[in-house]
Parts: structure tokens; sequence; C-alpha cells
């Protein structure tokens, strides 16, 4: 992955906050100091790699903007899908969220789900509950 986390949540939320009048210089330098909720869920498809991939790329997103694809290592056993997701109170906390397929088996394959969302004084959890929902609907889409 280029971009880290931490700089693609930052430069989401810079840019929410410039259209809300604010400095998106500022915004951006306060959610670089910010802590992060961090939820990760290991799955299995019961689909063969080439498959799993395309299907977790298809539900990522339809939940979110796409931020990168990357083949993680030679020969596509692994790929990591990355979006931007709506997550919180009225869907205004960015929540990045990256998926990195694998090979499982012959007709299986594992999926690392990780959703990361920026925390201020309040919880909202953002990252927890959209890592729950994504691997709900991967789950469903597996069926």
């Amino acid at each position: 992955m280029d971009q880290s986390e931490d700089q693609v949540l930052a430069d989401e939320l810079a840019a929410l906050g410039a259209v809300g009048g604010g400095s998106g210089r500022l915004v951006r330098l306060v959610a670089m100091l910010m802590r992060k909720n961090i939820h990760e869920i290991d799955l299995v498809i019961p689909l063969p790699f080439n498959d799993a991939a395309e299907r977790v790329s298809r539900v990522l997103n339809q939940v979110g903007r796409a931020v990168e694809t990357t083949h993680v290592s030679p020969g596509r056993d692994e790929e990591a899908i990355r979006v931007v997701a709506s997550g919180g109170a009225g869907g205004m906390n960015p929540v990045v969220v990256t998926a990195l397929v694998s090979h499982g088996g012959e007709s299986s394959s594992k999926v690392r789900l990780r959703a990361v969302a920026k925390e201020g004084p309040i919880k909202p959890q953002a990252g927890e509950k959209t890592a729950i929902r994504v691997a709900a609907l991967l789950r469903k889409a597996s069926r």
C-alpha cells in the first residue's frame, strides 16, 4: 500500500473540514495526532483465489470509494484492496477498510479484513462497526 492509513484518514478528514469552512491543513495536523479505532477480522471464503479477490473487490467497492488495489506477492498469491467507507454517526467519519486476500486451499481463500477510523473524545468505534458490517456482507456474498 502506497499511502498509510493515517495519511488517507487525515486527508479525508481535512477534506471534510474544508467543506465545513475549516482549515484543511489544521484538521490534517490534528487528525494525525488522533487515536485510531482498529478492528481486524479473519475470514475464509469458499471460493478459489481469483473469484474471491473479485468478490471482495466488488463488495468493498459497494461500501466505499476505492483507494488502491495492490498485488502484494509475485504471481498474484495475495491481493490487497483498500477503500474509504463512511462510518460513525451520519456516515461522517471516514474509515479505511483494507482486505488482504490470499490462497487458502484449492477451493477456498483467506481474507484478513482491517478497518481503521480516527476517534476524538467521543468513541463511536467506527472502525470496529465497519469491519463487522463489511465481514457480514462478505459472508452473505459468499453463499
